[in-house]
């Protein structure tokens, strides 16, 4: 079990020494970013706008227009780290190793295997025990996320859409499927545990310790469509322990209003009249991210 690389820190009921397995570094640098947002950035300025509202981290992503994504240009990731503070997230794409080992190079903080970007190998994912920095995977299944802690990402982004069109459905969807196979597995017979992971074709070892654990053994956060101080509280109150937020929020006349109100949201998940006063004033920021205009301009070719 203890060449697993997986470490439970929630608790008392750990499988793995912190001390005797280096992923359990890479676990606990992810749960620093408990209980905070992520704001995918494209400048400096926007990374600074990020810090100063309350961001615990920015990802890098370049902005492209045409083409496929890619790893955002190292100068670019090199000048928004010295522009902040708080720790920075760069991009490779699936199964990319060689972007992973450049990020790595320049220093960021932590790397996200990001299906979001072009898919660089079908087949594999990247062997994350291999690097320094601790790894974020996307996943919209418990199977899934579990085969990315395998590999060592010490923490899973819940994957909703990616069209920034501010639609939360697909993320909610996909955290319920999560959330309801975790509370079956926390109930299960120790005998029904094996044909369970292999069901979600997860390793057994690991399935067993999300059961003793009653949660996933790393981090979880979810992104995807979340753009309201509302939409932050359903995720988590769903059970995340933060969320990712796209850079349409920057897409408005005062952005720092807009994550400001998004990080107060997250600190403050479980109270209806704070969540209140984080949600005033909002509407007319956020006049773009309507679907029915959204879906009026696919339909007509623009």
């Amino acid at each position: 079990m203890a060449d697993a690389g997986v470490v439970a820190l929630y608790n008392s009921n750990a499988i793995t020494e912190s001390t005797t397995n280096s992923f359990s570094i890479k676990v606990s640098l992810a749960q620093m970013l408990r209980g905070g947002v992520i704001i995918e950035v494209f400048n400096p300025e926007q990374a600074k706008i990020a810090e100063s509202a309350g961001a615990c981290s920015i990802a890098i992503s370049e902005q492209s227009i045409h083409g496929l994504k890619r790893m955002a240009d190292p100068s670019l990731i090199k000048e928004i780290k010295r522009s902040v503070s708080i720790p920075v997230i760069g991009k490779a794409r699936v199964g990319h190793f060689v972007e992973a080992q450049i990020l790595e190079s320049i220093g960021v903080d932590y790397i996200d295997e990001s299906e979001t970007l072009a898919i660089a190998d079908e087949e594999n994912h990247i062997n994350k025990h291999n690097f320094r920095c601790p790894f974020v995977c996307g996943s919209k299944d418990l199977g899934d996320a579990l085969r990315r802690v395998r590999e060592g990402a010490a923490m899973i982004r819940i994957q909703g859409e990616t069209s920034g069109s501010g639609n939360i459905v697909d993320t909610v969807r996909n955290l319920r499927s999560i959330m309801a196979n975790l509370r079956v597995l926390a109930n299960m017979d120790e005998d029904e545990v094996f044909s369970f992971s292999k069901k979600i074709s997860a390793p057994y070892d690991l399935v067993a310790q999300t059961k003793q654990m009653g949660r996933m053994p790393v981090v979880q956060f979810a992104a995807g469509g979340i753009t309201t101080p509302a939409d932050v509280a359903l995720i988590m109150q769903l059970g995340c322990d933060g969320v990712f937020v796209g850079p349409e929020i920057f897409d408005c006349t005062d952005p720092y209003k807009r994550v400001k109100a998004i990080v107060g949201a997250v600190r403050h998940y479980n109270d209806p009249r704070a969540l209140a006063e984080c949600s005033c004033g909002l509407t007319d920021l956020m006049a773009h991210l309507n679907l029915a205009e959204s879906s009026t301009d696919e339909g007509s070719g623009v």
